[in-house]
């Protein structure tokens, strides 16, 4: 099997991690990458995965030497370059397809025209979504219902198992992006909405005891051959991988867990929102606030740059009981740590699935892509969020509305406290975490579906 992932930590790692429980079935596994990113794989993967390496146009298409990942801040202007020098990698996939001649290739919804190069030499292509069957539905229900949608403020989306109900500024409207920077994504979205039915079907980081009914809604009623072979970042559970992953500070991990190991099972409240996660200084200066309202320990993922925003003397006040991380975090470490007892999320999907494996509670913050429609699957599904009361999609984090301090504490408060409903919500998690665990294990759902897959291909290749 060849796995060839988007160039950005979100979608990369999560499939990384897939090819890494393939490899643990048997299968003989290739991950495609270029040298920037096979410096961020390297130290998460053993013997078992073999790395095929290929050169990434960067200073052909205008972009900065070394830019091969979405990581790197780049101009908005020059978005659409990263993006047309991602699908100039078509004649390079080409060649190792034919020199490697793979019984199956896995590639990200994001790199498309794969399915092409894949068809033409009779190789069948899988489609790795970052997501959830929920929000594929989700997206799904909202394209049927999108041009009927009035002047109301909200509306159900159609033929789901659950009532979901959305805010217009919570949906995740492509089309919006016409007339801007970014409608050459637009281009992408249709090539990807015509391909997927086409490949083979669809390889999912989820269980299918986490979200049956829409397992069983993206099969029957859209009519997908879908997988589901997650909880993926369960393959790591050597501590040496779980640091690495995303970043290699032994040093920081070492820092993290001692600090921890100093504090009461359950008192710790952890807080980051993905690698993309910026905020503005006036919503920094709330949270801030916030967090130390709350009377919490707690450990706090920062990603913006500078320390401007920091309220005055608030280090020396949350001394012993706060530690502020800027940048990259050992966050599988954290997660599974006895002291973190709660996480507050933007509820991107590899860490609202990252926090359901560790069996923990969480307050839910989306800020844009389909993460308001993951907050639905934890707080109204699943019944293990507590909404913060984000209510508005923009990539822009100095255009959405500032969520004050004291809505911040009561949120952590409502996360952390005693009392029915949080010890419900803390006893629901927990017993989906013990599902997660079981999913991957021998005879558990995500097993077998991947022993089923297998078989598949390998009975297709002998009437091949």
């Amino acid at each position: 099997m060849l796995f060839f992932p988007f160039m950005e930590e979100g979608h990369m790692l999560p499939l990384v991690d897939m090819a890494k429980l393939f490899a643990a079935h048997g299968a003989r596994i290739t991950i495609l990458t270029t040298p920037v990113n096979a410096s961020i794989i390297r130290p998460t993967i053993d013997d078992c995965v073999q790395l095929h390496i290929i050169s990434f146009p960067s200073l052909e298409f205008g972009l900065p030497e070394g830019c091969e990942n979405r990581k790197f801040t780049i101009p908005v202007d020059l978005h659409i370059n990263f993006f047309k020098a991602v699908a100039s990698l078509r004649h390079p996939f080409d060649s190792v397809l034919g020199d490697l001649r793979p019984d199956c290739v896995v590639t990200d919804m994001f790199l498309p025209w794969t399915y092409y190069v894949a068809a033409a030499r009779g190789i069948p292509r899988l489609v790795f979504h970052g997501s959830n069957n929920f929000s594929l539905c989700i997206m799904d229900a909202y394209e049927r219902c999108r041009p009927l949608v009035g002047e109301d403020e909200s509306f159900v989306l159609p033929s789901l198992p659950h009532r979901i109900e959305l805010l217009k500024t919570q949906a995740m409207d492509i089309h919006k992006l016409a007339g801007t920077s970014m409608e050459f994504m637009l281009e992408i979205f249709k090539e990807m909405n015509e391909v997927e039915p086409k490949s083979y079907g669809t390889v999912m980081n989820s269980f299918y005891e986490l979200e049956p009914e829409y397992v069983d809604h993206h099969r029957e009623a859209m009519g997908r051959r879908v997988w589901n072979v997650g909880p993926v970042s369960l393959c790591n559970q050597d501590v040496t991988y779980k640091s690495a992953r995303g970043g290699e500070q032994p040093t920081l991990a070492s820092e993290c867990l001692k600090w921890l190991d100093k504090k009461p099972r359950g008192s710790v409240v952890y807080i980051c929102f993905g690698s993309k996660g910026l905020f503005s200084v006036s919503q920094l200066k709330e949270m801030a606030l916030g967090l130390e309202a709350s009377n919490h320990s707690f450990i706090w993922v920062v990603r913006n740059g500078d320390n401007n925003w920091f309220p005055e003397g608030y280090d020396k006040r949350i001394k012993g009981r706060g530690m502020v991380i800027r940048g990259w975090a050992p966050q599988l470490l954290i997660l599974n740590h006895i002291a973190v007892g709660g996480f507050v999320t933007h509820c991107g999907w590899n860490s609202s699935l990252e926090g359901i494996c560790a069996g923990l509670s969480m307050v839910t913050w989306p800020l844009y892509a389909e993460q308001f429609y993951n907050e639905k699957l934890l707080v109204e599904v699943l019944k293990i969020g507590v909404g913060v009361g984000s209510k508005v999609y923009d990539l822009n984090p100095e255009a959405r509305p500032i969520l004050e301090a004291s809505i911040i504490e009561l949120a952590v408060r409502n996360l952390m406290g005693e009392g029915e409903e949080a010890d419900e919500r803390r006893r629901r998690a927990k017993i989906l975490g013990e599902n997660a665990r079981r999913a991957i294990e021998k005879g558990g759902s995500s097993y077998n579906e991947i022993e089923k897959l297998m078989q598949e291909l390998i009975n297709q290749r002998k009437h091949v």
